[in-house]
């Protein structure tokens, strides 16, 4: 974990009620896909967790959703103003256990994380693909660039409006042989992929969390191997590994 100032360069909206802001500062903690950060946002007393979608040495982009005062806040940053991160949070994925064809699942604004994921296993010579959902096309986010980088995108919605009508597990039947999985989103598609996909594979959580790094045991769950703090020995766990 590093604490440290960044500065926006870049908050402009990708999709309905989401955003992707870009910040120029010391990225070195952040080591793996997945993990995630949390922001400091003046006038509030809890930082928001954040996924990271990508980065460099110098560099962090964040895509994220208007949900509520934090997000608000947020979104309403322009570029130079400067924000207090805790960067390196959170396990993160293991891009080493992937084989080579994976795929990663996404739903909503859970599929930011699997964007930095991605760009690393084609550079590792895999050959990944993706299953997104969403519930309608206008928020629809990082189709497009998947694409550019070369992966295998599939996209499903609720109301039909872009690619398959229904959801991201209705499109499992198509995509042929897979050697491991990827997963990002709400706790309901978890299950849902996890019930549908008999290949081993990953899944990261979503929840509330109070400090971020283990401290204040908020965001307990409960794993086959005992209690677990999804902040600090999560976000990411194995399948099977949370019990229900």
């Amino acid at each position: 974990m590093k604490k440290g100032l960044f500065t926006v360069m870049e908050n402009v909206s990708v999709a309905d009620r989401v955003l992707r802001m870009t910040l120029a500062g010391d990225a070195s903690a952040i080591v793996r896909p997945g993990q995630f950060v949390n922001v400091e946002i003046e006038g509030l007393y809890l930082r928001r967790p954040i996924s990271v979608c990508d980065w460099d040495a110098g560099k962090l982009v964040l895509i994220y959703k208007v949900v509520g005062a934090g997000t608000q806040k947020l979104s309403r940053l322009r570029p130079g103003a400067a924000l207090d991160l805790l960067t390196g949070l959170g396990n993160g994925f293991d891009a080493g256990a992937s084989g080579a064809r994976p795929l990663l699942v996404g739903g909503g604004v859970g599929v930011p994380p699997l964007f930095a994921l991605a760009r690393r296993l084609v550079a590792a010579g895999k050959n990944p693909v993706a299953a997104l959902g969403f519930n309608t096309a206008r928020e629809a986010i990082l189709v497009d660039d998947l694409r550019a980088l070369g992966v295998e995108t599939h996209v499903a919605t609720l109301d039909g409006s872009m690619g398959t009508k229904g959801l991201v597990t209705d499109l499992f039947p198509t995509l042929g042989e897979i050697t491991y999985f990827y997963a990002c989103g709400p706790e309901p598609m978890l299950r849902a992929v996890e019930n549908a996909l008999p290949t081993d594979g990953e899944m990261s959580y979503e929840e509330r969390m109070g400090c971020g790094f283990g401290a204040c045991m908020g965001c307990s769950c409960q794993t086959k191997h005992g209690p677990k703090r999804v902040c600090k020995d999560g976000p990411v766990f194995k399948k099977g590994e949370v019990l229900s």
